[in-house]
């Protein structure tokens, strides 16, 4: 990792370059979005090239004559990287390091090597090796400098060898996977046994989802510690692009004995290589297994609408789309909007300042806990576990001590109630 650190460093001026091609809109957008990739790898942006066209050119991704300005503006910046908007192909990379003789990397290189810097846990580690590796391997003929870039610690380097290296190479690549997918399908098969035994608990799962640097992370820190102010289980929350890379899973004890898992997950950005999203399918499927997505929205910055549409459309592809959602305007401290405020179900709030933060939650119990009911039961002296069952996982309202038994008025899950309804004397039904 520091090797890369050490390339990242030097490589410190670069060029972006976009084609924007027809019907378009989000381009300036994508384009300024690169900047703040290469800024996260330490890599100053000096100016940028752009070109309008119908299509891709599936040589060199840009028309010749722009190839020819862009050679001129290298010279004249004096850098030495170029960094286009889009995944290129091998062959576009090595044509375009042939023609430009310098190093050239692509988006995808960039959220990657983000990626490999902010791995923390084991699994994290692996699900990003493994989208390095598989990006690699139709890349190893022709990737130059930028190769020497994406072989990590790994040990992987190609810099013009032979085709007997080259074989080699690819050969250990397709091993070096082989080997950490095998230890990753350890670590999904222990998830997958975590989320059976929530399910089987009848615990709700809240989970946090949204662009890159929206807040979540803060959020649940705020969250744990509105309700649990003496716990140690806070998760690292920092103003970065991906901060969080790992699934964090916390309980949320409510005052009135009421519980949910809050489940923080990897931000999304645009055009998020698909070898991630591969690779970090485990993690990403904590999102499609909730009962309520909380949608935390940079409500501050000034392309949030874009912001939503990426995120929507990264849970379409997860097939997540159709869990209920509440939409949390986030940052409003930072503009003109009024807060905290809920509008449509949906809250503007600042997490910052933690404001907003009991307007969520009751929003979410509107959400969660429609399967409570609300009833008075007797229950016989001879009963009393179920007394201490229900002053344990239930809102004991009121609890009176009569002849025949414990007088109960509580709010309780409606499996609950159904489960002892014939143990005991129900004298107010459900409603």
């Amino acid at each position: 990792m520091m090797e890369n650190q050490t390339l990242l460093q030097q490589q410190q001026k670069a060029i972006i370059v976009g084609v924007q091609l027809q019907g378009q809109t989000d381009f300036a957008y994508s384009m300024q979005e690169l900047s703040s990739l290469a800024s996260a790898c330490f890599i100053e942006v000096v100016d940028e090239l752009s070109q309008k066209a119908s299509r891709i050119n599936p040589s060199h991704y840009i028309g010749t004559g722009k190839i020819d300005e862009l050679r001129a503006l290298l010279h004249g910046h004096e850098a030495d990287v170029v960094i286009f908007n889009d995944e290129l192909s091998p062959s576009q990379i090595r044509n375009l390091e042939a023609e430009l003789e310098c190093t050239v990397i692509d988006r995808t290189i960039l959220i990657l090597d983000i990626f490999a810097e902010r791995a923390k846990t084991r699994e994290a580690q692996l699900q990003v090796e493994v989208a390095r590796l598989q990006y690699m391997l139709p890349r190893l003929v022709g990737l130059r400098a930028s190769l020497g870039r994406q072989g990590g610690g790994s040990g992987l380097k190609n810099r013009g060898a032979g085709e007997t290296k080259l074989e080699l190479d690819r050969r250990r690549i397709e091993e070096r996977i082989t080997a950490l997918q095998a230890e990753l399908e350890k670590l999904v098969a222990r998830r997958q046994i975590q989320r059976k035994q929530r399910k089987k608990n009848e615990v709700p799962v809240v989970c946090l989802v949204g662009y890159t640097n929206t807040g979540k992370s803060s959020m649940m820190n705020a969250l744990i510690e509105k309700f649990h102010p003496e716990s140690d289980k806070f998760v690292f929350a920092q103003d970065m692009l991906f901060a969080t890379l790992e699934t964090s899973v916390r309980s949320i004890e409510l005052p009135d004995n009421k519980s949910f898992l809050l489940t923080d997950t990897v931000g999304f950005v645009s055009q998020l290589p698909h070898h991630l999203v591969k690779a970090f399918r485990s993690t990403l499927e904590e999102v499609t297994e909730a009962d309520l997505l909380v949608h935390v929205v940079d409500y501050a910055h000034e392309d949030y609408e874009q912001l939503v549409t990426v995120t929507n459309d990264t849970l379409k592809s997860l097939g997540a789309l159709d869990i209920p959602m509440i939409y949390a305007y986030n940052k409003c401290d930072l503009t003109d909007h009024p807060f905290p405020e809920t509008v449509d179900g949906n809250i503007y709030l600042s997490v910052r300042q933690s404001a907003g933060l009991d307007e969520l939650i009751e929003l979410v119990r509107g959400q969660i806990f429609n399967d409570y009911v609300q009833c008075e039961l007797l229950i016989p002296y001879t009963q009393g576990r179920l007394v201490a069952y229900f002053n344990e996982h239930a809102h004991v309202q009121s609890t009176a001590y009569e002849e025949e038994g414990t007088r109960l008025v509580m709010e309780c899950r409606r499996s609950d109630f159904d489960r002892y309804k014939d143990e005991v004397t129900v004298l107010q039904p459900s409603s």
